[in-house]
């Protein structure tokens, strides 16, 4: 079972090179980080395939991979619940062909390198978060998606998205993509501040980051302990699933033991 690490760096630096990639509704996005989380690629992307299921995802995941080089593990941030980087529901992709794929084994037979993958709004979480306290990371994207952490470890995925928002809409349908082009900028936004108000009071969160493409939608307040974040922040989470990796024991030279 894949124990998922804090965000906590080892002091080794390795020449881990990740490929990380962010598989959302619209685009699948990647890019290269090194051992610490800096981009050494350009963002690239390319369009979700229709219909988004298994098949058809990896091949759109094998033709952008062949527009980078040098790295040698790959992260997956995936819109679903995930364990073991095996897909268990993929709601805002072609679900019922999704469940039970194994798609990091998967992945690992066409590219040919390890593969970690977790749920998109996880990854993101270990890419933005301080690692002190309760910290509680939403997306706002096709979906609604979350992340929580405590001291910078996941605890255990939530899909508080297919949750019910009200007595016949969940968290999903009340406020991703089709309801903000549904019911338009201003009454999205009424209704993110009521979302808002019961993740403070479910989860009494230190810190919440907001990211996702309709985060920039926003147009209240927002309380001094949130913060707006960008996806190419989230994207780097992708090197932190590798921080085992990073742990190596310093050799003693023998010249220096008497």
């Amino acid at each position: 079972m894949l124990l998922l690490p804090s965000i906590q760096f080892m002091s080794n630096t390795a020449q881990l090179r990740v490929l990380s990639i962010d598989i959302g509704g619209s685009n699948i996005k990647a890019t290269v980080l090194d051992d610490k989380g800096a981009l050494l690629m350009e963002y690239k992307k390319v369009e979700t395939p229709q219909p988004a299921d298994p098949a058809n995802v990896v091949i759109a995941i094998k033709k952008l991979s062949s527009q980078f080089s040098g790295f040698n593990k790959i992260s997956v941030g995936f819109p679903g619940y995930v364990r073991d980087s095996i897909v268990k529901t993929a709601p805002n992709l072609d679900n019922a062909a999704w469940v039970n794929f194994d798609l990091g084994k998967k992945l690992e037979e066409v590219l040919g390198f390890d593969t970690r993958v977790v749920n998109d709004a996880d990854m993101a979480g270990l890419g933005v978060v301080a690692g002190k306290g309760l910290e509680l990371v939403l997306t706002l994207g096709t979906g609604f998606g979350t992340a929580l952490l405590l001291n910078g470890k996941l605890l255990p995925h939530l899909e508080v998205g297919q949750s019910p928002a009200t007595k016949t809409k969940s968290y999903d349908k009340f406020i991703g993509e089709a309801a903000f082009e549904k019911e338009g900028k201003r009454k999205w936004n009424t209704r993110m501040k009521k979302v808002l108000n019961n993740m403070q009071t479910l989860f009494n969160y230190d810190y919440l980051y907001i990211g996702g493409g309709n985060s920039r939608e926003l147009t209240f307040k927002l309380d001094k302990n949130i913060k707006l974040v960008t996806n190419q922040d989230g994207i780097k989470g992708g090197v932190r699933l590798w921080s085992d990796e990073l742990t190596a024991t310093k050799v003693v030279p023998s010249s220096t033991i008497k």
